[in-house]
Order: structure tokens, then C-alpha cells, then sequence
């Protein structure tokens, strides 16, 4: 009797920001995950065994399945072996079968191995890769400057052009910049690389949010803008080659330091947000025009964290010269490690490509025991009933106005809920959107949401010819179904709209399907089950505690439909009732000292709630909210450990010793706190 083949097993890992692991059986995604949805803290990343314990669980393996292992981080090349990175022990050990593989190589084969494409050309343009020192894929490249000895290690990726056939992937050209304004802060200047388009992109991001995270806010800000407000170039264009200029950074001296400030001055913000969206679309146009004269295939693969413009990514379809471009979902380093294992399969087991199917859908399942357990633990605040027709439930809670916490089947890899772990509304209604940017996200209110249109509908509302399942193409919604759809039709009349194919995910595509049938309109607002600092929800319990804290009507879990008990509730009350009748008061008995130690905290609480203390302008402010910039401290806990950390004075040290508190920023500054909270005022 024929045995039947062992699987070959391919672990990926990235260790950059926005950490992951990626687990290939057989050539195919098995199971992958990004570290902060485990987390539970946005943009988590560097020590990756959460997430590759989290694969190996989800598979039923361990370590010793994995034929090979290939990872990559941003800096370093583990030459010193790999059990260790950052201070932190691995679950790799030295002695097992790894690879490790430089930074815009993992984004190539990101983009070249989930792509439809048996050949094409690959592009790379983020705002930092590899240093030059560290990169493996030099050979047969193009690199028209080339420093050597130790400038090599002071000029690192900016963009990277590859063509591939099969399994077998080369580089056509590599361009690098050298090291940007790292160490003088400079109010808009680039970051990290001094000629990059996403370091500039990120550098003008900070400038206006206080932070190098949160680019995709500048193209949601650029329609407020105004045409002709600065009428100079951002860039040079030569050569094939994209220059930072730095004549026009002088211009730039208000960076928003404050929300307050942000509001104060929104039309400059807004302004400038317009003035660099058109020039890095420029750039961006003229860079891949370039590139595909070198080597023209008709098809494009693109990846790097500057592929998730979708304004651009719109203008690169209409403008550019390639018949069809992949963009890769999950474009940014959270996509290394899926690289990293395509690298793994294709380049190292030199295995034959198999198409991938084309889901972002790669968490695990979760079944109907654990929806059940989450339930039951806040069974005092929810009502709830298992629905033979679920899917038409959802449509008619919608239907009728409710906003709709949606959670099915396989969590999505990327930064976009594309009917997984989705919020729902309907976008007839001209208010939901400022609800829900208000009410349920906590963000900004001049943030726009994506619309989920059937694929076979799109022509009907949107000015765009080109499927987009992955919610990365803009496009003008048609006059005439602005006033239809108001609640996703942005300030200059577009749409970053995402296509649902029946093939790629049914039980959404069905849920359109019934909204249809019961208002006429195959659309929906979209956005992810999330709120403003916190990753989307993994697990059936971050589902029901978000949905309990939140203002979201009904959550539709599996086939459980949830709803809210009538009354207050109650997480969020008794987290708010224990800063305002414990912490501010146990604080304000020895303010005085409590001012001279000052700063800011920020207190995550389950990942739910952010409540912050503000001791930084000689008074105390208490209040549910993500502080004006960088706090000094941030803490994440529970709030069973909140309550212990603040109500017993022993509890502390033990709570810090089994890493159930999480002290990041100024942890000497956060101790004098607490040992003052629990001081008497006579001792």
C-alpha cells in the first residue's frame, strides 16, 4: 500500500515592524498572521514567536515539521546566529535549517508569489530596505550608485525592479539612498533614507499625525486641499532616478504638535497633504515608467508599504504601461514573512509555483465552543440566539439602519477587513459615517470609508473598468449614484471601493446578494473591526469585549446573533467609574509630587479602552482618549490588573514580574508614579 507523502512545510518570518509568520504546506498559504492581532498592539513586531507559535498551532505541528525556515529583518542579516534578536530568546534555535534573506527580495517574492502571474515583472518602492552591505540580490543588477568599504552600510534599498518566470526571479535594477535625518528630527524631512518617495511620504505623515505609522491618513486628508496653494517640485526626476529636494523644507515649520494644533490649522494641513499626494504620484508614475523600459512585461507584481496608495495605485493602472498589475494586499512589512516562505519554496526547495487563490483570509478558525465561551463570560450584557439564517439576518439588522459587527470564518492578513472581521452600515445613511468615525472608531472626523460593492455591480456606481478585491484602487463614484451611496463618497467624489466575487468569499458575497434583495442596493460601508490604536480583532473574545465597549448595535458572530442588554454599558462604565472614583482620586492626594515627576500616560486597557493621566502642564487631566502625540508611558493591561495595580500597593512588582503589565516608554518615571499613588499623605 502506497504511503502517503510527507508535506513540506515552509515557515516564513518577518522581524520588521508590523511583524508576521507565514506557514507554505505544499507550496500553498496554510496559515499566517500578523503579531499584532495576538498582541494586541498596533504595529507589534520584531520578536516573532507569538506569531509563529500561532502557525505551528493553528497547522498541529511543531519545529521539528518545518523542512525550512527563512526570515528576514529590516537591519541584519543574523550573522551571529539566529536564537536570539533584540534582546529577546527565540523559539528558532541555531542548528535548524534557516535562511535569512534581504528586505525588498522578501517584498518581491511577496508580491511574485501570491500573484496570479506565471511572469512578470516585480516592483519595490517602500521608504526603507536593506542596508547596500546586506543585500543579497546584487548580482546581474543594475546599481547606478554604489558606494564601497563602510559607506556600504549607510545606503540602504529605496526601490528595487525584478522580473520573474516560473521560479526563477533576478533583479533588473536597484537604486539606493543614503541615510536620511534619523538623528535631527527635522520637521517634515525624510526619516530613515534621505531619497526616498515613502520616506518623504512618511516624513510629510509625521508632520501632519505626529507619526511615522499612520501615511494612509495623508491620502484620506489630501481631498480637503487646495490646487496651486505651493507651486514647487518635491522631487528631481532624472535619469530613471527619483531626488528628495530639501530647498523647499524651510517652507515647513508648523508641524502639528497637538490635535489642537491639527484642527487650528487644517487647511495647511490639508493643503500640503494635496500639494505631496500629487508630487509622490508623479514620482511614482515616472520611477515605473522607467523601470518597465528595462524590462517590459505586460504584467506587474508590486509590493512595499508605497503599494497601499490607492490614489496612486489608480493612476498607475490609467497612466502606466503594463496590461495588468497585482497589488500585493498586504503590501507592507507585514508582508515579509508570506516573501520569505515563497523565497523558501520557489528559490531555496526550487519547487514549482502554484497559483494561489487569491484569499487574504489566513488566520485560523475558530469554532463554535470558543464564540460560546466569550459569550458566556458577558453573559449578564448580551442577548443572544444561534440563527438558521444568519447571513439574512445581518442584511435586514442593516436594512433597518443598524451598524453591524461582522465576524466570519478565517481572519484577513493586511491592513484591510474585507468581510471577515468587518463594521457594516448601510451607505444610504448620510450620518453614519460621522457616527461611526465618532462613536465606534474614535478617529478623525475628515476620514472617508471604503464601500463593498458586488464585482458584478461596481460598473453601476463606481468609474472604473478593473476588479478591486483588495480595497486598493480609488475611483470616482458616478454622478449620479453620488446621492445613493452618500455615506462613501469622499470630499472629491471618489471612492477607495472593494469588489466581492462570489468565488473569493460567498458568505460575504451572499450578504450583499440579500441587502440587494431587501433595499435594491448591492453596496455596503465597510471598515474594519477595529478602533483608532488597536488592531483588528483575531478572536471571538476581542469580538464581544470591542463590541460590548462600543457603540456598534449588533454583532453577528458565526451563526450567533448578538445584541446589547438595555442599559449602560457596562465595561466601559466600570472602567470609567474606576479612573474617575479611584485612580484621579488616589493621584490627586499627593498631587503635588505626582506634577513633579509629570508626563503623560497612557493606559491600554484590554485593548479596548485608552484612558490617559496628563501630569505635563502642572495640572491633572483624566479621560478616555489617545493622548496629543507620543505619551511618555504607555501601559497595556487588563482591567482586572488595572484595578489590582492601583488598589494594592504589593501587587506591582509581582504583576511586572509575570509579564501581565506591559510598561513601555519611561518605566522609572512610570514606577515614581504608582509608588506615589500608593503613598499616604503623612508618610
Amino acid at each position: 500500500m502506497a504511503h502517503k507523502a510527507k508535506p513540506i512545510y515552509v515557515l516564513g518570518t518577518g522581524l520588521s515592524h508590523d511583524g508576521s509568520a507565514c506557514l507554505l504546506k505544499d507550496g500553498r498559504i496554510q496559515v499566517a498572521i500578523e503579531k499584532e492581532r495576538l498582541t494586541r498592539t498596533k504595529h507589534d513586531g520584531f520578536n516573532d514567536n507569538a506569531a509563529i507559535q500561532y502557525c505551528l498551532d493553528a497547522e498541529g505541528i511543531t519545529l521539528s515539521d518545518l523542512t525550512l525556515i527563512v526570515q528576514n529583518a529590516n537591519f541584519g542579516m543574523f550573522e551571529f546566529g539566529s536564537e536570539w534578536y533584540r534582546g529577546s530568546k527565540r523559539l528558532i534555535e541555531d542548528g535548524m535549517p534557516v535562511v535569512t534573506i534581504s528586505h525588498h527580495l522578501a517584498h518581491a517574492y511577496s508580491a511574485f508569489g501570491t500573484s496570479p502571474f506565471d511572469e512578470a515583472s516585480i516592483f519595490v518602492l517602500d521608504g526603507c530596505g536593506s542596508g547596500l552591505d546586506e543585500c543579497i540580490d546584487l548580482a546581474g543588477a543594475t546599481v547606478p550608485e554604489r558606494p564601497e568599504g563602510d559607506l556600504a552600510s549607510l545606503w540602504f534599498e529605496k526601490d528595487s525592479y525584478y522580473r520573474a518566470r516560473g521560479t526563477d526571479l533576478q533583479p533588473v535594477f536597484k537604486d539606493f539612498s543614503p541615510v536620511g535625518m534619523i538623528w535631527k528630527s527635522y520637521p517634515l524631512y525624510p526619516f530613515l533614507t534621505r531619497h526616498s518617495i515613502g520616506g518623504l511620504y512618511a516624513g510629510a505623515s509625521n508632520y501632519v499625525f505626529r507619526g511615522l505609522d499612520d501615511s494612509g491618513k495623508l491620502m484620506g486628508l489630501a481631498p480637503y486641499g487646495r490646487p496651486g496653494v505651493f507651486d514647487f517640485d518635491a522631487f528631481d526626476l532624472q535619469d530613471g532616478r527619483v531626488f528628495v529636494r530639501y530647498d523647499w523644507m524651510p517652507h515647513f515649520r508648523q508641524p502639528a504638535r497637538t490635535d489642537g494644533d491639527f484642527k487650528e490649522n487644517f487647511q495647511h494641513y490639508a493643503d500640503l497633504a494635496f500639494w505631496i499626494q500629487k508630487q509622490v504620484e508623479a514620482a511614482i508614475l515616472y520611477v515605473v515608467r522607467s523601470r518597465y523600459d528595462l524590462y517590459p512585461s505586460p504584467n506587474l507584481c508590486y509590493a512595499g508599504g508605497v503599494a497601499l496608495n490607492a490614489v496612486a495605485n489608480a493612476r498607475l493602472l490609467k497612466e502606466g504601461s503594463f496590461e495588468r498589475i497585482y497589488f500585493q494586499p498586504a503590501a507592507g512589512d507585514n508582508g515579509l514573512s508570506i516573501g520569505c516562505a515563497y523565497f523558501g519554496w520557489l528559490s531555496v526547495l526550487e519547487r514549482e509555483k502554484i497559483t494561489h487563490d487569491g484569499s487574504t483570509s489566513f488566520g485560523r478558525i475558530y469554532p463554535s465552543s470558543d464564540m460560546e465561551a466569550a459569550l458566556e463570560k458577558r453573559a449578564d450584557f448580551v442577548r443572544v440566539t444561534r440563527s438558521s439564517d444568519y447571513v439574512a439576518d445581518a442584511a435586514s439588522f442593516l436594512s433597518d439602519g443598524k451598524v453591524v459587527g461582522w465576524f466570519q470564518d478565517k481572519s484577513e492578513f493586511g491592513p484591510r477587513a474585507l468581510g471577515n472581521r468587518s463594521i457594516l452600515a448601510d451607505p444610504r445613511l448620510p450620518r453614519v459615517r460621522e457616527f461611526i468615525n465618532a462613536k465606534v472608531k474614535f478617529r478623525e472626523d475628515f476620514r472617508p470609508f471604503a464601500p463593498s460593492v458586488l464585482l458584478e455591480d461596481a460598473p453601476i456606481y463606481f468609474e472604473c473598468t478593473d476588479d478591486s478585491p483588495y480595497m486598493l484602487l480609488v475611483a470616482p463614484v458616478r454622478p449620479e449614484q453620488r446621492n445613493a451611496i452618500p455615506a462613501v463618497v469622499h470630499r472629491d467624489h471618489t471612492a477607495r471601493f472593494q469588489t466581492v466575487s462570489k468565488e473569493l468569499n460567498p458568505k460575504y458575497h451572499r450578504l450583499l446578494s440579500d441587502f440587494k434583495q431587501q433595499t435594491g442596493l448591492g453596496v455596503l460601508l465597510n471598515t474594519s473591526f477595529n478602533r483608532r490604536g488597536m488592531p483588528i480583532v483575531e478572536t471571538p473574545d476581542d469580538a464581544v469585549a470591542f463590541f460590548l465597549a462600543s457603540s456598534i448595535d449588533v454583532l453577528v458572530m458565526g451563526d450567533f446573533v448578538v445584541e446589547k442588554i438595555s442599559g449602560p454599558k457596562a465595561d466601559v462604565i466600570s472602567v470609567a467609574a474606576f479612573f474617575r472614583s479611584t485612580v484621579r482620586p488616589l493621584i490627586e492626594r499627593n498631587l503635588a509630587e505626582a506634577l513633579r515627576i509629570g508626563g503623560v500616560y497612557e493606559f491600554n486597557v484590554a485593548s479596548i479602552q485608552r484612558w490617559t493621566v496628563d501630569l505635563s502642564a502642572g495640572r491633572l487631566l483624566v479621560g478616555e482618549s489617545v493622548p496629543d502625540g507620543r505619551p511618555d508611558v504607555l501601559i497595556d493591561l487588563t482591567e482586572a490588573d488595572l484595578r489590582t495595580m492601583f488598589e494594592a500597593s504589593s501587587a506591582l512588582q509581582g504583576l511586572i514580574q509575570q509579564r501581565r503589565l506591559k510598561i513601555r516608554g519611561d518605566q522609572g518615571r512610570a514606577l515614581q508614579l504608582l509608588d506615589i499613588v500608593h503613598k499616604r499623605p503623612s508618610d
